[in-house]
């Protein structure tokens, strides 16, 4: 459907310019200057726009999702929060640190202001590419702000941080990212794929040759982030990509309490072994507990159908 904005009565001849429906003008008309191109232009622009918002909702994607966010077995309290929109526009983990109340703290900021921003900056039916990438930016970079800003004011909250990690769905496309090591995965055609990349000390080392993946694994620093909300470095973009979700994708928001049970394997199973994503959720902490896992464990599902 395209958005007519040139009718004025019966009896008019109308031609097409670039998708727009555009109406015969006098000389008169004409003289007054709506026939520059700057006037068509934009007409051509917004004509477009509705196109698209249209297209999208006549095609909007089906998701289902579920999560799942504890304790878990050796922690007193859950430094772990998630976010998991109604509308399904968007999903969020974080993982706060800092210790005592200083890690919980961060991450309800984190997933208090994000959500709250992105619903306020975002057209989630149009915007797309490089200008939906800055406005999830300047979300994220909102949060660490305030971060920043109370630790730096109350004692308690000194060196408090955390993780987010995210998917945003606008114009019918995933938009994948985060600041820390907690990370998204997905599972298409029986591949996982790790959508993310940990902003961590071994991560950095495992790049520059330094060591093994294996060696990554259980290194001494692997816990340790070089980026995440409460930093400078925090506020300096979450690399968010673009990715087109094809029907039949599982997707997996996770903290590190989940990699910290089990590896790439068995979240590969687990994706694979539920076909509810509530149910798949749930069994992806039990198996993260059942694997060890020392920390709180915060498992989003989103399934394309």
């Amino acid at each position: 459907m395209l958005h007519n904005s040139g009718s004025h009565g019966s009896g008019q001849n109308r031609s097409s310019v670039n998708g727009a429906r555009k109406p015969a003008f006098d000389e008169n008309v004409q003289s007054n200057g709506l026939e520059s191109e700057g006037f068509w232009t934009r007409l051509s622009i917004e004509g477009l726009r509705e196109t698209l918002r249209l297209h999208w909702l006549s095609n909007m994607l089906k998701l289902t999702y579920g999560h799942k966010c504890v304790v878990g077995n050796f922690r007193e309290n859950n430094e772990d929060a998630c976010v998991v929109d109604e509308a399904g526009r968007f999903f969020i983990v974080a993982d706060g640190m800092g210790g005592q109340a200083a890690g919980e703290k961060a991450s309800e900021l984190a997933t208090d202001i994000v959500p709250r921003k992105l619903a306020q900056l975002i057209d989630f039916s149009s915007d797309i590419g490089e200008t939906l990438k800055k406005k999830i930016d300047e979300a994220v970079g909102e949060a660490n702000s305030e971060i920043l800003a109370l630790s730096e004011v109350d004692p308690s909250y000194h060196n408090m941080g955390t993780t987010i990690v995210f998917i945003v769905v606008s114009g019918g496309n995933f938009y994948v990212g985060g600041i820390g090591d907690s990370r998204v995965y997905r599972l298409r055609d029986g591949e996982l794929t790790q959508m993310t990349t940990d902003h961590s000390l071994t991560r950095a080392l495992v790049e520059a040759g330094t060591i093994s993946e294996e060696e990554a694994a259980t290194h001494r620093y692997r816990n340790v982030l070089y980026r995440y909300l409460g930093s400078k470095e925090g506020g300096t973009g979450t690399e968010s990509k673009e990715h087109v979700p094809q029907s039949g994708d599982r997707y997996l928001i996770c903290s590190d309490g989940v990699t910290d049970g089990i590896g790439d394997p068995e979240i590969q199973s687990v994706l694979a072994a539920n076909d509810e994503p509530q149910q798949c959720a749930e069994a992806m902490v039990t198996a993260a507990l059942d694997g060890g896992s020392k920390d709180n464990v915060t498992s989003v599902i989103v399934y394309v159908e």
